[in-house]
């Protein structure tokens, strides 16, 4: 399969990925604000209904990465010294087979010339044997002619002729060439009109997890394979390592969130995004881990525990607490209330809750051991 032309946009390899899959070429398409997050993808095979799974569909800024680290690790003086090298021994080679060809016609030539003689020493009232001989030139002629041209096809389409100041252009071009590749005067179309110089195209495979295999096709017709991990998905980024949310749930038993926040900074430690820890963030590891919240001391119940005990909505207890009506302690703002029911106010709010008009007791209360 033949890489197309380069062309403007911003994805390096358009044109020369294969799909490992279906051997179809990957097409580019641009998502994202603008159009700035380019993607490569193999889904012909879905628009035609062949299968319901796009083959390979991936972020385009890694693979272009990859293989532009592996270009300039291969455009070094010294490869470029050995192909050099290797281009002299192929130009001796092609001159020896040029210099085969060229006996071969110097011998096609001289068997041309002893027929030209012998035809021209037959006597002409020989018919016979004049037509035999003429005939017999006549091939001779064919077959140089047919050499001469064999030759010309040769020298055009094979021999390699690199004068020795080409060659000291090319080594200082691989010093170069590494600051020609990230010039800002370089533009996209030109570093894939480079890059099309040495690599023919690319098969592109799914490989285990977020591993992409990229089997490269030189155009020296060598191969290679580069194992590519991709970078894990924005969930994946973002989530909580196991032992950060082991870290919290051990600290949850002896603190509030506040206080986890502060003391993993101390530590030194970062949220998944990079930032320093808050108490919002501690709740919502609580919230996906199913991590309880600092449990009210000894003999006291939490507001949660009140609102079961007699089947009534938290927003009453709360309300009780802000008239007094319920004694509530709590360490500082923003931790649970610590409530300590005796049996008087037990029968106090019994007795409040019996007499409302706009409090309608659950039939389904639950009695909460541990009350004083």
């Amino acid at each position: 399969m033949i890489a197309g032309p380069a062309r403007e946009g911003l994805c390096l390899l358009q044109g020369m990925l294969v799909c490992g899959c279906c051997g179809r070429k990957l097409t580019v398409r641009y998502t994202g604000n603008g159009g700035l997050y380019p993607t490569y993808e193999c889904n012909r095979a879905r628009r035609d209904a062949l299968t319901s799974k796009t083959c390979v569909s991936t972020k385009a800024t890694p693979i272009d990465t990859a293989i532009g680290d592996r270009m300039l690790s291969a455009v070094t003086p010294v490869t470029i010294e050995l192909a050099l090298k290797a281009l002299t021994a192929l130009e001796e080679r092609d001159r020896d087979i040029g210099a085969q060809w060229r006996r071969r016609i110097e011998r096609a030539r001289y068997e041309a010339d002893l027929a030209e003689r012998r035809y021209e020493a037959v006597d002409p009232a020989n018919r016979l044997i004049a037509a035999t001989l003429e005939g017999r030139w006549n091939e001779a002629l064919q077959r140089v002619a047919e050499l001469e041209s064999e030759l010309k096809s040769f020298e055009r389409q094979t021999l390699r002729t690199v004068t020795a100041d080409q060659k000291q252009q090319i080594l200082a071009l691989a010093n170069n060439f590494p600051k020609l590749w990230i010039a800002p005067t370089t533009t996209p179309r030109d570093r894939k009109r480079m890059l099309r110089v040495l690599i023919k195209d690319i098969t592109v495979s799914r490989g285990p997890d977020r591993h992409l295999k990229l089997q490269i096709r030189w155009q020296g017709g060598a191969t290679e394979t580069i194992d590519l991990l991709l970078p894990p998905r924005l969930p994946d980024a973002v989530r909580y390592p196991t032992d950060v949310v082991e870290q919290i749930k051990h600290l949850a038993e002896d603190h509030d969130d506040c206080e986890i926040a502060e003391l993993l900074d101390g530590a030194g430690m970062k949220s998944a995004t990079g930032k320093r820890f808050t108490a919002k963030m501690i709740q919502w590891v609580r919230f996906k881990h199913a991590i309880p919240a600092l449990a009210p001391p000894t003999g006291t119940l939490s507001v949660r525990d009140i609102a079961q005990r007699y089947g009534i909505n938290p927003s009453v207890i709360y309300y009780w607490i802000e008239t007094g009506v319920i004694d509530a302690q709590r360490r500082k703002p923003g931790v649970p209330y610590a409530i300590t029911l005796t049996d008087d106010a037990d029968r106090d709010l019994r007795e409040r809750i019996a007499n409302s008009s706009r409090i309608k007791p659950s039939s389904r209360s639950v009695t909460v051991k541990g009350a004083v």
